[in-house]
């Protein structure tokens, strides 16, 4: 899979597939419908891409054929959906990330006010420490996803990482500074 990291942490990916996928989700003539399949299987190739760096550990296990050690997830790992658009995204994540807990926090920018707005949040019991990846598939302004992490670090979570499909030049550089 080629993927592109920038020195601003940004990592983006450039597979075929995504890209054939993204411009499939952008097109004005996708249904609600397969725009719901594409977003999940975007964010299939982004959980994967998202935890390349997962740490494992060896468990013994017995195959049809002899005792082995093979290697398993290490570390405890979060996600953390901003409703309603990342609940999109969810799926697709678990699919690949069977072994994460799941946290959803509903919160949106409004224009009125010009501030950010809080209306749920719900967190597994434990989240000290561990690694989340927040989803949200638009990253626009920056300003919901600045709220949502700095919402996340009241709660000491560990490395926070921002999962987003598309993200705007605005955005990258609000959750930046």
């Amino acid at each position: 899979m080629s993927a592109q990291k920038t020195p601003e942490s940004i990592h983006l990916v450039h597979h075929p597939v995504v890209k054939h996928k993204l411009t499939m989700l952008r097109d004005e003539n996708t249904s609600p419908h397969n725009f719901r399949l594409i977003t999940e299987e975007i964010a299939q190739f982004l959980a994967y891409e998202a935890t390349r760096d997962l740490k494992l550990v060896d468990r013994e296990i017995t195959t049809p054929m002899e005792k082995t050690v093979g290697q398993v997830a290490g570390e405890d790992l979060v996600l953390v959906s901003v409703m309603r658009a990342g609940l999109g995204m969810l799926g697709g994540m678990l699919r690949t990330l069977p072994f994460a807990t799941v946290g959803h926090l509903g919160i949106y920018r409004d224009k009125f006010i010009h501030a950010t707005v809080e209306y749920y949040l719900r967190l597994p019991k434990s989240v000290q420490g561990k690694k989340v990846l927040l989803l949200d598939p638009m990253l626009a302004t920056g300003d919901t996803a600045c709220a949502a992490i700095d919402r996340l670090k009241e709660f000491d979570v560990g490395t926070i990482r921002l999962v987003c499909i598309l993200a705007a030049r605005e955005g990258i550089a609000r959750v930046r500074e």
